[in-house]
C-alpha cells in the first residue's frame, strides 16, 4: 500500500503533545480529524470547528506573570484599527496535526478582551489540499493559515493569496531568523507571506535497552563516533542485526532514511536557479542506493511512517533506530508513554540537515488581518516557541532561541535525560539553506511511495527509481 501525499515521508506530521504535569504523569492531547469546511454548490458549508479551545488541556498552568510578557514579546505594531478596541472578533487559524498553542490561545485571549481564537486542525495531505482550493476559489481559507516548507514555494510565486507582513512590522523581525529560513517565505516581489515557526533539525533516536541486547554501545557519544557517516550507520545495523532481539530491526522505514540523507543534500531536488535535478543531481540517486542497500541488507522493518503498524513499532519495540527531527520526540512519546528512559538521541550520521518546518500566514480572505498578524507574532514571538519547544519537541527556527539558556539547558526525562535542547539547537544553528522548489512536497512522497514498493516487493529497486522519475517529472510537468 502506498502512502499516498498524506504522509509525504512523514516529515510534516506534528506530534500529539504529552505534557508532564505536576504529577509527574502526562496528559495526551488528541486532535480530531478536519474541520474544514467544504465546497458545496458554490457555498461553504459550515465548519466544525475544535470544540472548546478555551478549555485548558492538561494542567500544566503557567504562572499569571507569564501571560504578560508573552502579550508584550512580539513586538507587534498594528497598523490601523487596533485589537483592544475591537470587540467580539473570531480569529480562526488552520494547522495540521497538533503545533502546541492551545495554552497560547489562552493566554492571548485573556490578554486581549474581545478576541475568540478557533482551531481547525487536518492531517498534512488534507490541510495542504484544502489550502490550496480555497485559495483557487477565494473562499473558505481561515484568517491563519499554516503552511510546511515543502509547500511555501509553491505560494511565494503568488503572494496575492496573503497579507504582505511588512504591513505590520515584520521586517524588524528579520534579524530572529536565519537568513535561510527567512527567505523561504520573501516572495518574489519580496513581500513576507509568512513567519517561520520551527525547524526540523536531525537527531537519530534510538532504544538503549535493544542495543544492549544485541551487545552494542548505548551511550550517545560512543554511538556518535561510530556512525558518523551513513556508510558507518549501515555497518552499525549489520552489527546489530547479527544480534538482534527476536523480530526487530536496525531502522523502521526505508522513506524516513532516504528523506533525512535528502536532507542533508546540497542541492537535493533543485538547484540554485529552480531547476528539477532529481535525476541528474548524484546526491539523490546516492541517498537512494543507501536506502536500497538497507533494505537489502534485512536493516529496515519496512513500515508506513504514520501509519497504525509504525505506531504499533514504537509501542512493541520492534526497531532500534529512527531518524528523529526535533518535532519526532513529542510523537514517540505519544506513542509508547510506558518507555520512558528507554529511548536516547545520538547525533545524526553525515553532520546536521533539516527535516521539516513550518510558516504562519495571513490569508487575504481574512476579514481581520490586522488581528490576525498580531496573533500570529505572538505565537511565534521568543517566549512562545520557547514554551513551545518545552512542551513538544517542536524546535525554534529563531536564533535568540535556539541559543537561549533555556533551549540549550533543556534535558528529556523521557529521552535518558538527554540534553535534546543541545543537541538540536546546534544542529540547527549548523543548518545550510537547501533550494526549495514548488513541488518539493511532491517529489518526498514520490520517493516514499517508491520505497514503499520495494519494500512490499511490488518493484525492483531499479523499476522503482525509474517510476519515481516518472513521477516526479509528472508532477513537475
Amino acid at each position: 500500500m502506498e502512502s499516498g501525499g498524506a504522509d509525504a515521508a512523514g516529515r510534516a506530521h506534528r506530534p500529539r503533545i504529552v505534557r508532564v504535569d505536576k504529577g509527574g504523569g502526562r496528559s495526551i492531547n488528541d486532535h480530531q480529524g478536519s474541520h474544514r469546511g467544504k465546497l458545496k454548490s458554490g457555498k461553504l458549508t459550515r465548519r466544525r470547528r475544535v470544540n472548546s479551545i478555551l478549555k485548558r488541556r492538561g494542567r500544566l498552568v503557567l504562572v499569571a506573570a507569564v501571560v504578560a510578557v508573552l502579550a508584550t514579546v512580539s513586538g507587534l505594531s498594528v497598523k490601523g484599527a487596533s485589537a483592544a478596541k475591537r470587540s467580539n472578533i473570531t480569529l480562526t487559524i488552520d494547522v495540521f496535526g497538533d503545533f502546541g498553542y492551545h495554552d497560547l490561545y489562552t493566554q492571548y485571549e485573556a490578554s486581549h478582551p474581545g478576541i475568540t481564537i478557533k482551531e481547525d486542525t487536518e492531517d498534512y495531505a488534507p490541510h495542504h489540499t484544502a489550502l490550496a482550493q480555497h485559495l483557487a476559489t477565494g473562499a473558505g481559507a481561515d484568517d491563519i493559515e499554516a503552511i510546511e516548507v515543502g509547500f511555501i514555494a509553491n505560494y511565494t510565486t503568488q503572494p496575492r493569496y496573503f497579507v504582505d507582513l511588512r504591513k505590520y512590522g515584520a521586517t524588524g523581525l528579520k534579524k530572529r531568523y536565519p537568513a535561510w529560513k527567512w527567505n523561504q517565505a520573501v516572495a518574489h516581489n519580496k513581500s513576507v507571506i509568512g513567519l517561520g515557526t520551527d525547524v526540523g533539525s536531525l537527531g537519530i533516536c534510538y532504544r538503549k535497552d535493544l542495543l544492549k541486547k544485541a551487545g552494542l554501545p548505548t551511550t550517545p557519544a560512543k554511538l556518535g563516533k561510530q556512525w558518523k557517516t551513513w556508510s558507518d550507520f549501515l555497518a552499525f545495523g549489520q552489527r546489530y542485526q547479527k544480534h538482534a532481539p527476536a523480530g526487530t530491526k536496525f531502522i523502521d522505514s526505508g522513506s524516513n532514511l532516504f528523506n533525512a540523507i535528502i536532507a542533508q543534500a546540497h542541492p537535493g531536488y533543485y538547484s540554485k536557479s529552480g531547476k528539477v535535478i532529481v535525476k541528474s543531481n548524484p546526491q539523490v540517486k546516492s541517498a537512494w542506493n543507501t536506502t536500497m542497500k538497507a533494505i537489502k541488507l534485512h536493516e529496515d522493518q519496512g513500515l508506513v511512517a504514520f501509519h497504525s503498524d509504525w505506531n504499533a513499532g514504537f509501542k512493541n519495540a520492534t526497531f532500534a533506530t529512527v531518524t528523529c527531527p526535533a518535532w519526532m520526540m513529542g510523537y514517540i512519546q505519544g506513542q509508547a508513554p510506558d518507555a520512558t528512559g528507554k529511548w536516547n538521541i545520538a547525533d545524526v550520521p553525515g553532520g546536521g540537515g533539516n527535516w521539516g518546518g513550518s510558516f504562519l500566514t495571513v490569508t487575504k480572505q481574512s476579514q481581520h488581518q490586522a488581528e490576525a498578524a498580531a496573533l500570529v507574532k505572538f505565537l511565534t514571538s521568543p517566549k512562545s516557541e520557547t514554551y513551545v519547544f518545552k512542551q513538544t519537541g517542536n524546535l525554534s527556527s529563531e536564533i535568540p532561541v535556539l541559543k537561549s539558556k533555556t533551549v540549550q539547558k533543556f534535558r528529556n526525562p523521557y529521552f535518558s535525560n538527554a540534553p535534546v535542547g543541545k543537541i538540536f539547537a546546534n544542529s540547527a544553528l549548523k543548518l545550510k539553506s537547501q533550494p526549495l522548489g514548488p513541488h518539493q512536497g511532491d517529489f518526498q512522497t514520490a520517493s516514499t511511495n517508491a520505497i514503499q514498493r520495494v519494500e512490499q516487493h511490488i518493484q525492483s529497486p531499479g523499476a522503482a527509481w525509474q517510476q519515481f522519475l516518472k513521477d516526479v517529472a509528472t508532477a513537475s510537468g
